[in-house]
């Protein structure tokens, strides 16, 4: 080898030498402290809960609707008791024995205690 060549090479190695090496760069990594299956998991126990208070807050809405319809059925099964018992109450006034026997003799019947039969219940 001729020396041009060796001091070529030689600078080469000095050169390469006297750059500092640099270490390759090490990515960080950043550890996360939920692993994805946990996310997973995580994500579907929210999802299960979420869907769990809506369909507890639909069945108290529900419920309270069927509250609310037997209360008006109550109130429609006490109005329509009065009414019957109103009602009871008139036909057991004009049943009575002396209003039958004013408006027989209105139609023109005549009272004959000899005619009269008592039926018992």
């Amino acid at each position: 080898m001729s020396n041009l060549a060796r001091k070529i090479q030689e600078e080469k190695q000095f050169d390469v030498q006297t750059q500092p090496v640099q270490a390759p760069k090490k990515l960080k990594t950043k550890k996360s402290w939920l692993s994805p299956g946990e996310k997973i998991l995580g994500l579907a126990f929210t999802g299960i809960v979420c869907f769990g208070a809506v369909q507890m807050v639909s069945n108290q809405a529900a419920i309270y609707e069927v509250n609310k319809e037997i209360q008006k059925t109550e109130n429609a099964i006490q109005t329509q008791n009065k009414v019957n018992t109103d009602l009871e109450m008139q036909v057991s006034e004009l049943s009575t024995y002396e209003r039958i026997k004013a408006k027989a003799e209105e139609m023109g019947l005549k009272f004959s205690g000899n005619n009269v039969k008592v039926v018992e219940d």
